[in-house]
Formats: structure tokens, sequence, C-alpha cells
């Protein structure tokens, strides 16, 4: 957008600019396209729907479709709706002071029409931003027809104006999003007076307020959220409502582990401040994407909650606050998450699994504690080839042994490095690992891997765990 046309202040400056605005489908059709013909991506910071989910919301858009993303928790989807804020142009042009930004050239309400007709060229206009143009709102059963459409204002009656006015109207959320895009989170969640109230402002763009009917001519693009479960026939979705919504769009999970990490990476937030370089290997990453993917294959948890990507994200976190103590406590030099960090994870994956069943002998860490395990043992069979290892096998055939702790400093673990034969040279095929706390997490690795593939045994002895023959 020329930035010029922001200094403009009256309807008759953009007449004389040649301003004219576009309905909310045809600006966001524009946009998408534009994009399009320059490569671009999109929507920004959404992974792993390249294939399927994107090239479908494309469709919904040039289409200029009421959309709805269906989805178990942790999908995206109100990432989604909220980045379909960028297909809206950076700013339009609006009525000065109206409340439900009014287009100058066509305004729908009483009160801007009226300022129009009066002062023609010389109505104010203000501009308008791509936020100031969306709304949300999570659906609850207290949701009611006032809070999304509007309620009559006594006051507004009491001034003499008549029930059937739309200016005796305090306007809801969506009127107040006009020219914009509102979505809905958990749309089943409202109730059935809500939906019919919405649904007939979607396509009859009328709705009846207090038994008085009221014409809102609102441009406003519909999108939603939903859990599969819940739009059914026999969830909470009133069947005229599903019909006024022109597509619906199946979100997934990440298909790959390279998706998985991907997201991981993305979304991290920790740490916030540190001193320190964070070093995390590219197995640990594996290790963390893959407990999730292990997760979604299990038939002990409740698949139709689902396992969201926040597992991973937040494990993520929780080891690196592990490992960031530890460099705290040891006055080390750096970050480096090991395998022996991985019990910090128990907390921030309980909460997030819904057991299938619930018993005494059905214990959530018994759980993580299997998914941990195949997790590592799948990262570990891709890393590192089992016969490679058979120097560092013999060492401890011979009675030696290791330990390691998530307590102990990595300078504890060279002297690992030089007296078991062959770990070095071990490490050194899953990555360059340069520094004394990378090779302590590598080291862990290979000694975790042997053991699970019955190589060695393992004790814990406190915090501390011992490998032996």
């Amino acid at each position: 957008m020329d930035q010029s046309l922001l200094k403009l202040r009256t309807l008759g400056d953009l007449k004389r600019a040649g301003y004219r605005t576009k309905p909310v489908r045809i600006e966001m059709r524009d946009n998408l396209l534009g994009r399009l013909r320059r490569k671009e991506r999109v929507l920004p910071g959404i992974v792993g729907y390249d294939d399927t989910v994107l090239p479908e919301i494309e469709n919904g858009i040039l289409a200029g479709h009421h959309m709805i993303l269906l989805g178990e928790r942790g999908q995206a989807k109100s990432r989604i709706l909220r980045a379909l804020v960028s297909l809206l142009d950076e700013h339009v042009a609006a009525v000065a002071g109206c409340e439900i930004s009014d287009d100058p050239f066509a305004p729908i309400c009483g009160k801007c029409k009226a300022l129009v007709a009066e002062k023609g060229d010389e109505t104010p206009i203000t501009w308008l931003t791509r936020e100031h143009r969306y709304a949300e709102k999570l659906a609850t059963p207290d949701v009611s027809v006032a809070d999304l459409i509007g309620e009559i204002d006594p006051i507004k009656v009491a001034e003499g104006r008549y029930l059937a006015d739309a200016e005796t109207i305090h306007y809801g959320l969506i009127p107040r999003t006009n020219r914009g895009i509102f979505a809905i989170n958990e749309l089943p969640d409202l109730t059935e007076k809500v939906q019919v109230g919405l649904f007939n402002l979607m396509e009859e763009k009328d709705v009846q307020i207090k038994g008085y009917k009221i014409r809102l001519p609102v441009d406003v693009v519909f999108v939603a959220s939903a859990n599969p479960e819940d739009y059914t026939s026999r969830g909470r979705i009133i069947t005229p409502l599903k019909d006024r919504f022109d597509i619906q769009i199946r979100t997934h999970y990440p298909k790959t582990l390279e998706h998985e990490v991907a997201i991981m990476e993305q979304e991290c937030s920790y740490p916030l401040r540190s001193e320190m370089p964070l070093r995390m290997p590219q197995f640990m990453k594996d290790i963390l994407a893959q407990i999730t993917f292990e997760a979604r294959a299990s038939n002990e948890i409740n698949q139709t909650s689902g396992v969201s990507v926040r597992v991973t994200i937040n494990n993520l976190e929780s080891i690196i606050s592990n490992a960031e103590k530890r460099s705290i406590i040891n006055e080390d030099t750096e970050i480096v998450p090991r395998l022996s960090d991985l019990h910090s994870l128990y907390a921030s994956t309980a909460g997030k699994l819904e057991l299938e069943y619930v018993g005494e002998d059905k214990k959530d860490d018994d759980l993580i504690e299997r998914l941990v395990n195949r997790a590592v043992l799948k990262v570990f069979d891709r890393c590192v080839k089992l016969d490679d290892l058979k120097r560092v096998a013999a060492y401890f055939e011979q009675g030696w042994g290791v330990e390691v702790s998530d307590r102990a400093p990595a300078a504890d673990y060279l002297d690992a490095l030089r007296e078991v034969p062959g770990l070095r040279e071990a490490i050194d095929q899953i990555g360059v690992f340069e520094t004394p706390g990378l090779m302590a997490t590598a080291s862990e690795f290979i000694f975790e891997g042997l053991h699970l593939h019955q190589k060695l045994n393992k004790e814990r002895q406190g915090g501390r765990f011992s490998y032996h023959a």
C-alpha cells in the first residue's frame, strides 16, 4: 500500500486519490494471489501442512468461503486462524468514530449514512490496521447473543429511537469486526440459541434481538475451530450452522519427525535470558520428537483426546531448564542437555496424556518411561551401528563400569573418554562433539543405547546411574 494514502483524512481525499475499498473476501483473495505469484509462503510459521491443510485453505480463500478447522488439541488451529490476518490489507479506510468500522463509500449503520449525507466529501475518515480487523472468541456455554451480536440499549430507546432501528443496538463482537475476520474457537460449545443467531447472520444478514428483527449486513469472513468428536450429528453442533460453513478442513499432527522438530524449535521460548550458549545435539531433539510420536501410537493413551505438539515443546523446555541448572551449579560455560535430564520431562508430559485405562496398576511414570525407552532406542538405531560398539561393550565385559548423573560436571566424563576403548570413535560417528558438555551427552547416549540393546546393565543409585556388564 502507498503510505502517502495514510495522510488522507476525508472522503473527498479518498475519491481524489482514486482509492477504492473492497469486500473482505476480495481483499484476502487478491493478497493471496499476490503471494502465490511471488512464490511467498501463504501463512508463515505454519509447519507440516504444505501438502495437506494449506492447499485447502488457499482454495477456501480464493472461493470466498467461511471455513472451519477440525482437529484435536495442539494442531495449530488457532495459529492458522490468527495467521489469516496477514492476508488483509495493511490499512483500510473507515468512517471516523464508527463503532462498526463502516466503509465510507457504502456505510451500513444509520449514523454513518446520515453523516455521509450531511457532510459528503468532508466526511472524516480513519485508517484501520490489520489487527483492528480481527476478533477471536473462545466459545463457552455462557457466551450469549448479546456478546457476539448485540443487545438493545435501553438508554438509546429512552432517547426516542424505535426498537426496530439498528441504532438502538449496543453492538457485539461480530458487528464490531465489520470488514474483517471473526474467529470462534471450539464452536460446538456455543448454546443452540447462539448458534441459531450466528447462522442467520452469516447468510441472511439479519438477526432477532429480544424478539425484534434487525438487519445487520456486516462484511465479515467467519472462521472457526472444533474438535471432530463434537462436530458431528451426535455432537453439540446444529445442522443448519454446519451448512453455513462452506468448507471444513481436517488438521493433523506432524507426519514426520523433521516437522515435529521444526515446530519444537520454532515455538520453544527457553532459555528466556542466559549468558551461556545453548548447545542441543540433534539426537536429543529427535528423541523428544520421537517420544511424542510413540505416545500418539500407544494404545495405552486415549487417541481421541490426542497428544499435542505442546508435549514436545514443553519437554524441550524442561530438559533445557534442568541442564541450565546443572551448568550454573557446576560453573560450566555452556548449556548442554543430556539423557540423564530426561527425568525432568515426566512432569511436563504426565498432565498432557489421557490414559485409556486408569487404575493402581497403570501409572503415568511407568508409561512415560516406556515411551522414553522406545524413543531412545529408535533414535539410537538411526544414529549408531551396534557392530561399531564392540570395543566399548568389551570394556564393560572385563568388569569395568561408569557412572553418570544429571548433576555431574561435564569434565567428569572425560575420564571415560580416555579409558573406554572405541568410545571416542563411536561419538565421532554421531557428529562433531568438540566440547566437554557435548562429549558428555554423547557418552550417555552411547551407554544408554547399549543398555537398551541389553549389552549393559543399568542401576540407579539416588540421582546417579551406573552402567556395567
